[in-house]
């Protein structure tokens, strides 16, 4: 473990693997807060008005989601690994891989009644980024979950960003309650989205021009049943506290998630979803 300016005096793992591809992992969440792949810069958004504070959620990188997304049940948005602290099982010799993990406790068992290990793997090589998340149930009943990979990725103006790989699918407009289908690729907007791709595990690209450059980073997600596509936009971004007023131009959330059908875990059983990021 090692200090670092992102994550303000919390705890946190830095990666660096021999091929200079660099990461930072809060060990709050076990949060990644930082990708920098080989020969590129900072991949990932971190609001510049989150304050990093023990038991709260910080706005950017890669939040854990678990055991509810969003406000779909009874615990709070987005439920609680994300505000916990996590353990640091394993930082390979070369440290590029860490694997984290977070089990049930007295805390956690008043809030949600359920015996569970969750672990998280997370990998850089070169240009890519790999998260891949399990859920075991380690007690003697069944449970349900909802979660995601709430992933922050970075624009320098949203203006210059689209997404492809969506086209033709229908999705529920969370915005308006309204389901729709999408015709063309989703062009990033000064309006609030907030988008559910339902049933689907498509193989996106976020472009970005920047200048004469064109900036592509290929997702791809498995195990996960849904993606969600969130930008707070112009209005809302207003009156995020953890924002800037403007912030919402830096930043577009594409997430593996599980949400419009629960995973149930039978004693013993083990659930596993990923999600990959290639700069190309």
């Amino acid at each position: 473990m090692s200090a670092d300016p992102k994550a303000q005096g919390l705890p946190s793992v830095g990666l660096r693997g021999p091929d200079g591809a660099q990461a930072r992992i809060l060990l709050q969440g076990a949060q990644l807060l930082s990708w920098m792949p080989v020969d590129a810069g900072e991949q990932l958004y971190l609001s510049p008005a989150s304050v990093l504070e023990a038991g709260s959620p910080v706005r950017g990188g890669v939040p854990v989601v678990f055991p509810q997304f969003a406000k779909l049940g009874p615990l709070a948005q987005h439920g609680f690994a994300r505000t916990r602290p996590w353990h640091l099982d394993q930082a390979n010799s070369d440290a590029s891989t860490a694997v984290l993990s977070l089990s049930d406790d007295t805390t956690t068992r008043n809030l949600w009644p359920h015996q569970f290990t969750l672990s998280l793997r997370i990998k850089i090589i070169g240009r890519e980024l790999l998260m891949e998340l399990s859920c075991l149930n380690t007690g003697t009943t069944p449970f349900d979950f909802t979660g995601a990979l709430h992933t922050y990725l970075a624009l320098s103006d949203i203006d210059q960003a689209k997404v492809l790989g969506l086209e033709g699918l229908p999705y529920i407009d969370a915005v308006d309650q309204q389901e729709k289908k999408q015709s063309e690729a989703l062009l990033a907007t000064k309006a609030q989205l907030n988008r559910v791709y339902r049933q689907c595990q498509p193989d996106l690209l976020l472009l970005e021009q920047q200048g004469a450059a064109l900036r592509r980073i290929a997702i791809r997600q498995r195990g996960f049943s849904d993606v969600v596509v969130w930008n707070p936009g112009e209005t809302m971004c207003a009156t995020l506290p953890d924002m800037a007023p403007q912030g919402y131009r830096n930043m577009l959330c594409i997430e593996a998630a599980q949400l419009s059908q629960a995973v149930r875990l039978e004693p013993g059983q083990r659930w596993i979803g990923s999600q990959s990021l290639h700069l190309t």
